[in-house]
């Protein structure tokens, strides 16, 4: 797969798993009554907002309303909050599991759990390579496999009497 394609489909997939989180967190938010709990209500309504900010900018098209290198910015900002949010999500989840956060203590893997540690280890996995990828473009930088570099020409021996010159200084010959 060629890499304009490889990164589009890493990146609807980053965008899908990250709108997956926010609805897992919207849904325990509202169905599960989190919106009673002091603090982790507040976190878990932010959640949901924010994963659905940046899932729906990672699908928008960003080239067509923005000139090309700040469209690369975007990207490669945008996929790199929705990593940070998704592993934000993840250590909460795993912290709560193991002792008291903001004094709630989440008790066994239901479902929605479950739904909740795929999808983000989801977005973390589809959008780490679309944050190398787009900062690899937005700095420039090409992979050796695909443009290899010119091989080091051999050192030409210099002929004989040379030598001294270099030893008194001759900045030509360094």
């Amino acid at each position: 797969m060629r890499k304009p394609v490889l990164l589009l489909a890493l990146r609807a997939v980053g965008a899908l798993a990250l709108l997956a989180v926010a609805a897992d967190h919207l849904y325990e938010y509202y169905a599960d009554h989190y919106s009673a709990i002091p603090t982790i209500g507040t976190l878990f309504l932010l959640n949901g907002a924010g994963a659905t900010a940046l899932g729906l900018i990672l699908l928008a098209p960003l080239n067509s309303v923005l000139p090309r290198p700040a469209a690369r910015w975007a990207l490669a900002l945008t996929a790199s909050g929705g990593i940070a949010l998704a592993a934000a999500s993840l250590a909460g989840l795993f912290i709560a599991e193991t002792e008291p956060l903001f004094g709630f203590m989440e008790a066994g893997y239901r479902a929605v759990i479950v739904a909740a540690i795929a999808s983000e280890a989801l977005a973390i996995l589809a959008l780490a390579p679309v944050v190398l990828l787009s900062w690899r473009a937005r700095l420039g930088l090409r992979s050796r496999v695909a443009h290899p570099q010119p091989a080091a020409q051999p050192r030409r021996e210099e002929p004989p009497g040379r030598g001294d010159q270099r030893q008194h200084g001759d900045a030509r010959l360094l």
